[in-house]
């Protein structure tokens, strides 16, 4: 039984160590600024990341995955505009994420947008079953047609 309690800790250190990796930031010029200075593509997560059960599905599924964070460290910055229900926001932020949901017109959740490291739209994604396989050769499609 210890060696199972052992095993499980190790486990979830593991798959936490993954999904911590992973830094979302909610300033778009400073995410474009570092991905051209780290020739990546910028991926923008629109989500209502406390109420919008496919946000959370995805965000479970694929982008907490050890998978998706390797990928994502050595191809994208991440960046999260996010329209919550109950965590708080400053004024500020919300200015910003409504004036990139307009700019994208986006009109659902979860939008996954994807620029180029010049801050050009590559593609649009949504939410796909299969965990992070999947979306990652969605990723890749764009990736190799810039």
């Amino acid at each position: 039984m210890k060696k199972l309690a052992v095993g499980m800790v190790a486990a979830l250190a593991v798959l936490g160590a993954g999904a911590e990796e992973l830094q979302w930031l909610t300033d778009l010029p400073k995410a474009e600024a570092k991905a051209k200075a780290e020739k990546k593509m910028v991926m923008l997560d629109f989500t209502g990341s406390d109420w919008c059960g496919w946000c959370i599905k995805l965000n479970r599924e694929v982008f907490s995955q050890p998978e998706f964070a390797k990928y994502a460290k050595e191809n994208l910055v991440l960046v999260e505009v996010d329209f919550p229900q109950a965590k708080k926001q400053s004024e500020e932020l919300k200015k910003a994420n409504e004036a990139l949901q307009e700019k994208y017109k986006v009109d659902g959740y979860p939008t996954i947008i994807v620029l180029n490291s010049a801050g050009e739209k590559m593609g649009q994604l949504e939410y796909m079953p299969g965990g992070p396989k999947p979306f990652i050769a969605e990723l890749e499609k764009l990736r190799k047609r810039s």
